[in-house]
Formats: C-alpha cells, structure tokens, sequence
C-alpha cells in the first residue's frame, strides 16, 4: 500500500511539473491536455496526504504537504496581484487603495463612450460564440446592460452576424470589424464591434495558424491610441503545433505597442500606445506557452484585479471549469470588474472588466512570468525541423 501511494504521488508530482516546460515545448499531445488539467492535481495530492496520515507514514505525509503547496502556487496568482512584495502590510495597503479606486471609477449607464475613452476607463466584453450559436439578444442584451463599449466574438457565422444586427447591436456598437472567412478558420470567424470610429483597422492585425485577428486602433489623444484584438488560437486537438505558435505569435501585439513607446521615450499618459487582447486563447498560465504571451508584455485582467479565477469552459458544469478566455492588455492599464457571464447557445462564458488607463506601469505578476531564458529554442531541434517542412 505504501509503494502504491508513493507510486501516486510521484506520478501527480510529474503531472503538476509538466508546467514549467520551456515556452512551445508543451505544443506536443498530449501535453496541454494534461497542463490544462493540473490545475486539480490537488485533489489526489491531499488524498494521498490524509492516507498517508492515516498510516502514519509522516515522511509521505510531508512531501504530500509539499507537493500540495507546489501544485496550488500559480493558482495564489489570482489572489495575489505581486507575488514578490516583501512588506504584506504594503500589499494590503495597495490592495485597498485599489479597491477603493476601482469603486470610484463606476460608469453611468447614460455616459458617452467617447467620454469615457478620454477619461481612461470603459468596459469591454468577450465571448467564444461556438460556431456562430450563441444567443444573438442575450448577447446584445450584455452589451446594453453592461455599458459595453468594445465586443470581442470569437467563432462567428455570417447568420450569427445577421442576428446581431436584427437585435440592434449596430444601434448600440456601429463600428466593427471582421476577419476575412476562410477554410481554415477554427469554428469561425473572429470579430470587434466597437463604439468609437477607429482610425486604423485590419481583418488581419497578426499573422497566426488560426482564424484573422482582426484589430482596430482607437486614437485617444493625438498621441495616444489604443489597439484592439480578438483573437481565438487554434485547440490542440486541430494541431498542437499550430496551437502553442498561435499563443506565442499574439505577443507580436504586445511587442508593436512597446516598440512605439520605447520610440516615444515618454512615459506620460498622452505619449503611450496599449494594446488590449480578447479571446479565447484555448490555455491559462499554466501553459508555458501562454506564460510567454504574457512576457512578451501582456497583463492578465483577472491576474491584475486579483479577486479570485474566473473559469470560463465549459459553461454548462459549475465545477470543474477551466480558464482559457481572457482579456489582456500591455503597460499603463489596470482592470476591475471581472467577471464572467452566461450565454445562452454556447459552450464558453463571456468575460467582461472594466479596463482603466493609468499613469504608472502595471505591476508585473510573478507566477505567470515564463522563467526559462528566451534564448531557448522553443521546441526540440528535430520538431523544427518537422515544422519547417
């Protein structure tokens, strides 16, 4: 009995490293099924930690203690915007300055979108229509009720598209933008809908192995604008390869906006760009492919607020859910509000937060930061090779 349980807890242990693989090495099967899922490894950690103290076998025991610790760290990212704070009287300080800033930052429901942009916060909402099924009036119905001033579906049908609009979407959202149809889309075409005319806009703002990503640049000031993406990452079950390349190439995003910053040189709020990223990303923090999205300059919102996880699929269990939708934005921006919703006809929920632009940069969470060294290649030698054919 001994053996077997140790024979576990070695195996759930393994389970739980798989995720601090190099960035692209977790896009082989069935590896980001299995990250996807360690998440609860939890669970058999702790029953193998009570039956071992049952037995009285304090040495198991003690690595089960150990080995559940390590399994729920990156989770405690969630709860815990800075990791790294040495002071927790500082932490908490922060925290509900914070709080008390994002209650003050509540956006009436008669409020202009432009107002609001100028006044560096709004609302935005994001949601994996799951091959253009998704409820059309519950849909536009969040948008009204929510003040939603940027939609972001991912997975849409050109019915879906008529739908929106008979329910009065285009009243509410008149400006959008939609990724060019094609054969290899996976489930769909990717859309924005925004209320603010956009001064830039493009059905493909980053070339990845997967549906458009379709962007849009809002100006704010004369020299600051804001970039939009909606972006839906291949599963692993249509290409795991195409999958991890997917995540990683959406921080050619994040890259763009830091290289117009570092050119201005100026970290004033009027002299900035951000880029701001919805979708379905098919992965959390977990992956380490996801992890170099985030190095690459992205900000998680749900990480960012830090008030718990906000799993999104799949929508008809209450448990277990896993976080694979997210709202993403680079430096100079901070989130509240987030939370997710249902929709009728669809197997995600929605996400929707209320983004708010900042004068300082934004605090870096630790656990989700990839820590192997960009100069590792990021899959073995001989899969690039295979890819490169």
């Amino acid at each position: 009995m001994i053996i077997a349980l140790w024979v576990i807890l070695v195996l759930l242990l393994v389970w739980i490293s798989l995720s601090e693989l190099p960035a692209g090495w977790d896009g082989h099967a069935p590896l980001p099924y299995l990250i996807a899922l360690s998440p609860f490894a939890w669970i058999g950690i702790t029953a193998v930690a009570i039956w071992s103290g049952c037995l009285r076998e304090w040495p198991l025991m003690a690595c089960a203690i150990v080995g559940l610790i390590a399994s729920l760290l990156r989770k405690t990212a969630y709860y815990m915007n800075d990791l790294k704070t040495p002071n927790t009287g500082e932490l908490i300080a922060r925290k509900l300055a914070e709080k008390r800033e994002s209650e003050n930052l509540t956006i009436s429901s008669n409020s202009a979108a432009v107002e609001n942009l100028a006044n560096g916060h709004f609302n935005v909402f994001t949601l994996n229509c799951r091959y253009g099924e998704a409820n059309a009036h519950e849909i536009v119905n969040t948008v009204r009720t929510n003040d939603i001033a940027v939609l972001a579906l991912q997975e849409m049908s050109p019915d879906l598209v008529t739908e929106l609009h008979d329910a009065g979407l285009d009243d509410l959202l008149p400006f959008h933008q939609f990724g060019d149809p094609s054969s290899s889309d996976n489930g769909g075409f990717n859309g924005l809908w925004l209320r603010v005319e956009p001064a830039e806009q493009t059905p493909t703002g980053v070339p990845i192995p997967a549906a458009d990503v379709p962007t849009v640049t809002l100006p704010v000031t004369s020299t600051f604008n804001i970039t939009f993406a909606s972006a839906h990452p291949k599963s692993p079950q249509r290409s795991c390869k195409d999958w991890s390349a997917g995540i990683i190439g959406l921080g050619a995003l994040a890259k763009s906006a830091n290289k117009d910053r570092d050119r201005n040189a100026d970290d004033s709020c009027n002299n900035r760009e951000i880029a701001v990223l919805m979708g379905d990303l098919n992965s959390s923090i977990v992956h380490p492919s996801f992890r170099e999205l985030l190095a690459s300059g992205f900000h998680d919102a749900a990480l960012v607020e830090a008030r718990g996880e906000h799993p999104t699929y799949p929508s008809w269990l209450k448990w277990p859910r896993i976080v694979i939708d997210h709202i993403l934005f680079t430096d100079f921006m901070t989130a509240s509000n987030v939370r997710a919703v249902f929709i009728d006809g669809t197997d995600h929920l929605g996400l929707t937060a209320t983004l708010t632009i900042r004068d300082t940069r934004t605090q870096a969470n630790a656990a989700a930061r990839e820590s192997w060294p960009s100069s590792l290649p990021p899959l073995p030698a001989k899969s690039r090779r295979k890819t490169a054919d």
